[in-house]
Order: structure tokens, then sequence, then C-alpha cells
């Protein structure tokens, strides 16, 4: 029987630093079963250059998953080694599949400096050279030497990277080049050229940097078995690089894995473009949605909600599209801010969990509750419409500025299956939809009990679905509410 997908983000930026992270996922990894996550993504799990106080995305050391004392602590801040392993084959037994989120544009907490030879360049414009050659110290030689060559023996030194952002001699942070390399031109264009983003930056035109990330990347499907791979920061590498990376990866796992890109980014044609340059390697988040979602939460009920999917991956390219409400970096207080609104959350989850098209990602913080630990029932209900009753034929009814919906026709299938979604960002009221024929005589309910109404569908199949003022309704056969409840 086909099961929708529905990825989990498995953490957020503010996940406590006590290394119990890991531990905490496996006890609740049944219960993110059966609310119908299909598959997790788990934050990058190596140490970072803050030891245990790293989000994951300081890259330190690829090969100590928490295993070494290094940078502090022998845990990363979602805990050990061994904790990791276990939690992994703990979703795997649940059917859950995980999926590892790799950083491959930079290294962070060198061991050592070194001399180099550096052009600065300006910040709002990186192909523009604003001085003479200078030698600078850079942190650019890491040896790890706590790991004591286990597992790899390899030194990156700067000839593995094309630049930093500061200079130990003199204490200045500025955009550095090294002599005799150049920016990467595949990349984002943004600042003339978005290859530097922070930290050393990995140079992949230099053969041993990709041969290394190439044994790395064995290595770590050998030790963890996972399903797939959340890349980060895609823009700022070079967008071929990943087709061989990735290709290798399902030789050597003898399956295609799955592979999503953070291209962060509101211009769809800019993802467009990448997923051309990557030969369709990977999805990616559906980045103008997101701000789609966000402008429409926080215009005051003038956003016209007809226009909800212009201008994005899911409306170009469906197939290729993880939609996402929100992640870690659009939290409130991080760089990239751009939180939907609590009174649009609901809203905004139905209109990407309950659709044909795109495959959706909840946020952590938006199905656990951060204090006590326990799932929120509203968006695991949204999330169990979608694996149970989100099937067949789609009919979108987006006519209005204000109110709109889209329904389902269910399919044989999966049994009671078909839905009707209204929802509205500012004044209630009602629409008439078809949820099709073979529904005609069956009873609909308002399954986030928003309505309190039972629906009798006619015998054409249509209905008068109505809404609350600012709100969401969800209906459904009053037969399937068990399944979902």
């Amino acid at each position: 029987m086909k099961r929708n997908k529905t990825i989990l983000q498995g953490f957020e930026w503010y996940v406590k630093a006590d290394a119990s992270h890991w531990r905490f996922l496996a006890d609740k990894a049944n219960t993110i079963k059966e609310a119908g996550i299909t598959g997790v993504w788990l934050p990058p799990a190596y140490k970072g250059a803050q030891g245990i106080d790293d989000v994951g995305y300081g890259t330190y050391d690829l090969y100590d998953l928490g295993e070494f004392d290094q940078k502090g602590s022998v845990p990363t801040k979602y805990g050990t080694k061994q904790e990791y392993h276990d939690l992994i084959d703990t979703f795997h037994y649940c059917d859950v599949q995980v999926y590892a989120d790799i950083v491959f544009d930079h290294f962070l907490g060198a061991d050592e400096t070194e001399e180099v030879e550096a052009l600065r360049f300006a910040d709002n414009n990186r192909n523009k050279v604003i001085s003479q050659p200078e030698s600078i110290l850079a942190w650019t030689k890491f040896t790890f030497p706590n790991r004591q060559q286990k597992y790899n023996d390899y030194t990156w030194t700067w000839k593995n990277f094309k630049g930093v952002n500061h200079d130990e001699r003199t204490g200045n942070n500025a955009i550095w080049g090294f002599e005799g390399k150049q920016w990467e031109s595949e990349v984002d264009h943004d600042n003339g050229n978005y290859d530097y983003l922070m930290g050393a930056d990995l140079d992949m035109d230099y053969k041993e940097t990709v041969e290394q990330l190439d044994l790395w990347g064995r290595w770590y499907l050998e030790q963890t078995h996972v399903d797939g791979f959340r890349i980060d920061a895609v823009k700022h590498i070079q967008f071929s690089f990943f087709i061989d990376w990735l290709k290798k990866r399902n030789e050597e796992a003898g399956r295609e894995l799955f592979a999503v890109g953070e291209y962060w980014n509101g211009e769809v044609e800019r993802l467009e473009n990448y997923l051309d340059s990557c030969g369709g390697m990977m999805h990616l988040f559906d980045v103008p949605l997101h701000f789609n979602l966000f402008h429409a939460s926080s215009s005051n009920g003038t956003y016209d909600m007809r226009k909800i999917f212009d201008q994005t991956l899911l409306a170009s390219r469906h197939d290729w599209a993880v939609t996402f409400v929100d992640n870690h970096d659009t939290q409130q207080g991080q760089s990239l801010e751009s939180w939907v609104e609590e009174w649009f959350k609901l809203q905004a989850y139905s209109l990407i969990l309950l659709r044909d098209e795109g495959i959706p990602c909840v946020f952590y913080t938006d199905l656990f509750d951060v204090q006590t630990g326990e799932v929120k029932t509203p968006i695991r209900t949204i999330i169990k419409a979608r694996e149970c009753l989100a099937y067949g034929s789609q009919m979108d009814y987006f006519d209005d500025p204000d109110i709109v919906g889209f329904t389902r026709y269910g399919d044989l299938e999966h049994p009671d299956s078909g839905i009707a979604i209204v929802l509205t960002n500012a004044k209630g009221g009602s629409k008439r939809m078809s949820v099709g024929a073979m529904q005609a005589g069956h009873i609909f309910v308002d399954c986030l009990g928003n309505r309190s109404e039972k629906l009798v569908i006619e015998e054409d199949g249509r209905a008068q679905f109505p809404v609350n003022d600012g709100s969401v309704s969800i209906w459904v056969n009053e037969t399937a509410l068990s399944k979902i409840k």
C-alpha cells in the first residue's frame, strides 16, 4: 500500500547542549513513527569547532561522531557516537528512514595557523580585489591530534581551502582569497560571487579535497547506514560537485539514497537552475514557498491567498520540491529569521501536508513541545490525515483572495480516504467544493474540531465547507476519525 512520505526535522537551533538529544529521539522513535513520519533529518553528527555547544554547522572533524575528546568534550551537542548508532538502529527498527546533515562548504576551529599569501576582496563584491598580495596567518591546518589518525590520517592544510575571513597576525577580519586560487564560478552570484561563506572555504578544484570528501562519504555510509542526506549551503559550493559524490554513495548503498539541498534564495529561477546544474541528483527545499507562507502570516489578512503557490518550486518543479513551514535557520534570533506566526501555522501545514505535490518536512518545535517533550495534537492530526486520507485526484479552489481550498478524492487502496481543506487568512466563510461522487451520502466532520457541524455530501459529491475567521478546517469522512486521532 502506498504511504505518503513525510519528513521530520529532528532538531531545532536551541536544543540543550547536554548531549542528551540522541537518547531523547530514540525514546520518541515509535511516537514519531505512529505520528505518520516516514523519515527523520538529523543534525550534523560530527564534532564542530565549539564542541558540545556547536549546533553542527561549524565543521571541525568529520570523523569524530562523538568519540574523541576534542574541542572540550567527547560527545557532540547531541550525544556520543554509540548513541548516534543506536538511534539510527532504533529508527530503522521502527521503519523510519534517517537522513544525515552534511556540511561541505567550510571547516572551522583549525589546530594550527599557516602563513599564506592572500588577496583581500570586497565584502559586497567578491570579484573585486581591494589589496595587493599580503602574507597572512590563517587558521587552516587541521591535524586532529586527539583522534590520533584513527579512521583517517590526512592533514588538511591551506591547499585544501580557497580563503578565510581572519588574519591571526593582525587580528583583522576580512575576506581573503589565497593567491593562485580563484573563487568557484559555478555558485550563486549574490555579492558578485558567493563561493565564500565562512571559516576556511573548501576548495573543490583541489584534487585532494575532493578525494578526502569522497573517502569520508564512503566511511560514513559504512558506519551509519543512513538512508540519505540533507546537504547544507549548496549555493556556496560548486553546483556540479555533488553529481559524482552522490552517484558513488548510491553505488555503495546499492540503492538510490534520498538527497535534499539547502539553497537559500527566494527566487525560484535560481533553484531551477541549480536542479539542472546538479543533474537532478537531489531535491531542494522550497524556500520561495516558505517566504510566501511567512508573508501570508505577517500581512494582517491582506495577503492574496490565490497567490500562495506563485513562483514556488512546488508550482514549477514539484517532483523536486521539499516543502517546509519553518526550520532552525528561520527561528527567532537566527540570521535568516522569518518565523511563520503561530496563528497561521495550521493553515501553512495544511497547505504542504495534504497536497499531492512535494515532500513535506515538519519542523521539530511544531511537532514537539520543547518544554514537555510531548507531541502537539493539531499538527499530529494533520500528519496522520496525510498518512491515511490524502490520496487520489486533487481539485483546487484558489478563487478568492481570502478563503481558499482544495480536495482530494481518495482512492480504493486507502479505505475512507478523501479530504476537503478550506482555510483563510482573514474573515471566515465557506466554499462549495467537490470530494467526488463516490463520497455521496457520507458524513464529513472537521478533524481539527474547529467546526462542530456534520456535513452530508450531496449526490454529485459536493458540499458547502465552512471555516472560521483566520483558521483552517479539514473535513474528513466521519468513519476515518479513529485512524487519525
